[in-house]
């Protein structure tokens, strides 16, 4: 298991789960935050927990039905946990067995940020190959407590200053 978290580990929350299946399909991107959204609504999340979550709920499903390389009907399971320290982990699986990697997106690239942005904003993520079946899944936890998304985008949050790929845990391996 490939992990960001500073001890080397993910952390162990008591739970409150949902799960959904959806397409390896361009719409379920635009769906997956939409169940989100009113999954967090009856969590009663802050707003800025939400917002991240969908923000990265949502680079995590467009690299999921963009790069995953499986035949088709295969679908991608979402599932977010809310701990008892009100921490969202949100997962992402697909049947490829590819670990996502970070890209060196130029300014005019219109994609290859998404990574970057789940390693400012979440608390921590990781990749893991899937136990029980083909596949991985990617997965976030966001802190309790979190900046706006378009805050840290915008220079609210240090971080979003970096060049490039992060230089702490080990990043994952493969394409993405």
């Amino acid at each position: 298991m490939t992990d960001n978290h500073p001890q080397g580990r993910e952390p162990r929350m008591p739970e409150e789960a949902v799960v959904w299946q959806l397409p390896r399909h361009p719409r379920s991107v635009g769906r997956s935050r939409a169940l989100l959204r009113a999954q967090a609504a009856d969590w009663k999340l802050p707003d800025e927990v939400t917002d991240t979550a969908v923000l990265l709920l949502s680079e995590l499903m467009t690299n999921a039905y963009r790069h995953a390389r499986v035949s088709p009907g295969r679908e991608i399971r979402v599932r977010c946990v809310l701990g008892d320290d009100r921490r969202l982990r949100v997962s992402v699986t697909d049947a490829d067995e590819s670990m996502p990697t970070f890209r060196n997106p130029s300014p005019d690239d219109e994609s290859g940020r998404g990574l970057i942005l789940v390693t400012l904003l979440a608390e921590t993520w990781g990749t893991e190959p899937r136990t029980d079946g083909v596949g991985k899944t990617v997965w976030f936890v966001t802190p309790a407590d979190v900046p706006s998304p378009t805050a840290s985008a915008h220079g609210g949050s240090t971080a979003a200053t970096c060049a490039g790929p992060p230089t702490h845990g080990t990043p994952p391996s493969s394409r993405r």
